[in-house]
């Protein structure tokens, strides 16, 4: 097994943790205060550099490695939509 996939198999119930939360406390669209804040604060944590409030509640996250050009961006809603769960799922 590579080491990155080593590293996230070992963090594997933190990232199930965080997962869960989010789904447990859903907000709608440009109303993800909590959620914008959980995310924000666990790239701090985990040494990205990071601009809050874009377009309200927009986060980004940089990571810098070296000092090269290339770079990667990643996209990911935060929102819930507004739905009823039927299921009997935690």
């Amino acid at each position: 097994m590579n080491d990155h996939l080593e590293a996230l198999t070992k963090e594997k119930a933190e990232f199930e943790a965080i997962r869960h939360h989010i789904h447990q406390h859903p907000e709608l669209g440009f109303e993800e205060e909590q959620t914008s804040k959980l995310v924000a604060d666990l790239l701090e944590s985990w040494g990205y550099e990071v601009h809050r409030g874009l377009a309200g509640t927009g986060v980004v996250g940089t990571l810098r490695a070296g000092d090269g050009k290339k770079v990667i961006g990643i996209r990911a809603d935060m929102d819930a939509l507004p739905i009823v769960e039927q299921g009997d799922k935690p």
